[in-house]
Order: structure tokens, then sequence, then C-alpha cells
């Protein structure tokens, strides 16, 4: 049994829009499952502790319309219990965890990039030979994320994240901070790009990325995989 550490967003706002946001739940929900039945241990922490909110646009009003990790996790009490209580990041020890995962939301795009504390555990992480992952929105939490040497987390490595033209295609390339695919590319990134809104998943050794929230069963997957060879 590995040890997996998801951390989720905290923010609420989806800029100046007046509009709600927050994690993308089929994003944080589908890895759970996969890696809870793989017989991994999550644990789940946010931005400021608590119990962070879902951007409303991940919970389809239709409950049958919503994906089945995401009708688990809501009808799962203990699962619901974690997320009502998550310890904040900053407030996290990862010594013991062999991986960080990063879901998306839009709120990622604002917080992460903020957490002093979630990029010194990425790195953390990373430098301790645990696996990072993430997904959409979540690599916001790798651009400030650096190995021991001072180098940024994704220089020279294979990643995705939701791109550029996905960002612009949902309307938001205005209001996020910055477009992420074009930030990891300039911090030293090769990135990988799928079609628009279809699954994306890249493995570069102990680093996990994913596109979109399509791309969750394949990053899910993929951490299976590592977590094996581990």
């Amino acid at each position: 049994m590995k040890k997996i550490l998801f951390v989720l967003t905290s923010h609420t706002d989806l800029g100046d829009t007046g509009k709600p946001t927050g994690f993308y739940f089929e994003e944080m929900a589908a890895p759970y499952y996969a890696l809870t039945d793989a017989g991994h241990e999550v644990t789940l922490a946010s931005i400021a502790g608590g119990a962070p909110d879902p951007d409303p646009g991940s919970l389809d009003a239709d409950e049958d319309a919503r994906p089945a990790p995401v009708r688990r996790f809501l009808a799962d009490k203990a699962a619901m219990t974690k997320l009502a209580e998550t310890k904040a990041i900053a407030d996290t020890d990862v010594s013991g965890f062999d991986a960080i995962f990063l879901p998306g939301g839009h709120g990622t795009a604002f917080d992460f990039p903020e957490s002093d504390a979630l990029a010194e555990r990425v790195g953390q992480v990373f430098d301790q030979g645990g696996i990072v992952a993430a997904v959409c929105h979540g690599p916001a939490g790798l651009v400030n994320a650096k190995t021991a040497h001072g180098a940024p987390l994704v220089e020279g490595r294979r990643v995705n994240s939701f791109t550029d033209a996905e960002e612009r295609a949902v309307e938001l390339d205005g209001v996020v901070p910055f477009l992420l695919e074009s930030r990891l590319r300039q911090l030293g990134a090769h990135f990988e790009a799928g079609d628009t809104f279809t699954e994306k998943a890249v493995r570069d050794g102990r680093l996990i990325t994913g596109q979109n929230p399509m791309s969750s069963d394949a990053v899910a997957r993929l951490m299976v995989e590592a977590l094996g060879e581990s």
C-alpha cells in the first residue's frame, strides 16, 4: 500500500466574472477510486484547509448524468468526511507520502501558483523519490515547484495540461491569471498537447500530467502503474 496526498484548490471566485469556481469533481473522484480500489491510501488536503468547494460546472444537475466516480464519491460517507475535513497544505507533512496529486478546476489557476507551501511540498515529494501528478488546471501547482537543485521541476520534462486552445474555447483565456500551456513552455517543459477536449495523459518518469477532465482516468492509470514500480 502506498500513500498519496491529493491537494485541492480553495479558491471560489472565477476572476472578475462574478461566477463561482472550485475544484473539478471528476478530476478528484476518478483518481481517488482508481487508487483506493488498487489498495492505496489517499489523504485529502487543500490550500486553505476545511471543506473546499467544487466547481458547480463539475456537478451536473441531473444526477444520473454525473460520471460514475462522482456519484460514488457523493454517496461515500467516509470519502465525504475526508473532503469536509481537509488539512491546509501548509500544515501538512509530506515526508511519509509516496505521491502527490493535484486535481484541477479553474480555482487552481488562482491559488495554486500563489502557494509557496504547495510548491515546496511538490518539490519535496519529487526529491524524496515520489510521484508528482496533476490534471487539467492542476499543473498550475507545478509552475513554481523546483527540484533540490533549484531548477523548475517541469524543465526538460514532458508534460501537458489544459491547453491554451481549450482555454480559448471556453472563453476564459482573458479571465485566468495566465495561460497554463504557455507558462509551462516558458519554464522549459516539453509540452505535448492532445486534440481539444480529448483524453491525453503524459508520463515522464515520476511526473504524470493530464490535459482535461476527459483525461482523469488516464492519469489515474498511469499513477497506479508508477506506484506499482516504486
